[in-house]
């Protein structure tokens, strides 16, 4: 029983709500079917039987409007590419961007793609490194953020770059160990084949509002997804696409020679100081005015005031990418600043990540 009721591109390298009609149309919320529920009634010819009426009831909850998402999600494409059947690259460029002094090597490297990859600014790929493993099989595939725009370094749209920092440590036995897929990826050299798959995400993705205020917290090769964001803002010319908001980044490392792709973002504050902020992080150098260490959250905290209150603005989004450890640290600065207003943290924070406005990818 159902009722119804009528009522071009330039790089610096290269390149009404109307109002409501009167007419309202109202429709039952649910279908209702009865369930199973004895009802006696005198028979009406007048034999005095009762009689026992059993109907099935149903409810259908009306369907839900699908949520528009606040990113750039049209037409995004995942895994077009799978580990079976890898899209097989070529690297073309690849280079130490870190100091011989820093702790750690970290590299940039491009892979001509041809355009059969099309990812766009937050996604990541998938890389196999070649060989085998200790069982005579096919390395696992790792996943890392791209670190280029969707047009890629050299602005063809034909390629993708990683920003990638080698791994290497000493086990619990004192043998030193190599990551994989990280040293087979920053010894790769111009002209080696490179299996990619992917692309894969949306968590990263950029906002559509180009008027957003977007806050940028990376640790080392976190960076890459920012990068991606930075060069389609300030280093490129789309016709459906420019940027007028306010874009802050902070990037936490442990020294100056390991600030990775500082040249650029100083290029970038040149270019545009009132659209685009950087604050830099450097931990075993920096102190603030208590001498503790310069890291990320304590950078950010010297900051805390006009954070927050870009935090209360609906078109503020904050996208944090790098070590796992470094949200707890934000998290810590947050919640006092919240507790002034009377405002749960946790809860905000809650509010905000299903509103898309706060996005993490950490590792």
């Amino acid at each position: 029983m159902a009722a119804a009721v009528s009522a071009a591109v330039s790089l610096p390298s290269s390149k009404s709500t109307s109002l409501p009609s009167r007419r309202t149309s109202i429709v039952a919320p649910e279908r209702i079917s009865l369930k199973k529920v004895p009802l006696c009634h005198r028979n009406v010819s007048g034999s005095g039987k009762m009689v026992s009426i059993r109907a099935q009831v149903t409810t259908e909850a009306p369907a839900k409007a699908e949520k528009e998402s606040k990113k750039m999600e049209e037409g995004v494409i995942v895994n077009k590419f799978k580990p079976k059947t890898p899209y097989i690259g070529r690297c073309l460029l690849n280079t130490k961007i870190t100091g011989d002094d820093a702790p750690g090597e970290t590299w940039h490297m491009v892979f001509s793609t041809e355009g059969e990859v099309p990812y766009r600014e937050g996604q990541s790929i998938g890389v196999i490194a070649d060989g085998l493993d200790k069982n005579g099989k096919p390395h696992k595939l790792r996943l890392y953020s791209i670190a280029s725009s969707a047009l890629g370094d050299f602005g063809d749209s034909k390629t993708v770059s990683l920003c990638v920092k080698r791994l290497v440590y000493t086990n619990e036995n004192g043998e030193i160990v190599k990551g994989v897929c990280s040293n087979f990826l920053c010894d790769l050299k111009p002209g080696s084949e490179v299996k990619i798959t992917g692309p894969v995400g949306k968590e990263m993705l950029m906002p559509k509002d180009p008027n957003s205020n977007i806050i940028m917290l990376a640790t080392g090769t976190g960076i890459a997804p920012f990068r991606s964001f930075l060069w389609k803002m300030f280093f490129e010319k789309h016709d459906d696409y420019k940027f007028n908001g306010l874009a802050w980044l902070f990037l936490g490392v442990p020294t100056s020679s390991s600030l990775l792709y500082k040249e650029e973002f100083e290029k970038m504050r040149e270019k545009a100081p009132e659209k685009f902020r950087v604050d830099f992080a450097v931990s075993r150098e920096q102190t603030n005015e208590k001498g503790e260490k310069m890291y990320i959250q304590t950078r950010m905290a010297q900051y805390a005031e006009k954070l927050w209150e870009l935090l209360k603005k609906d078109n503020t989004y904050v996208y944090m990418c790098g070590l796992k450890g470094m949200e707890k640290g934000i998290d810590d600065i947050m919640v006092s600043l919240a507790a002034k207003d009377g405002i749960d943290w946790s809860e905000y924070k809650r509010q905000l990540k299903k509103a898309e406005q706060w996005n993490v990818e950490v590792y």
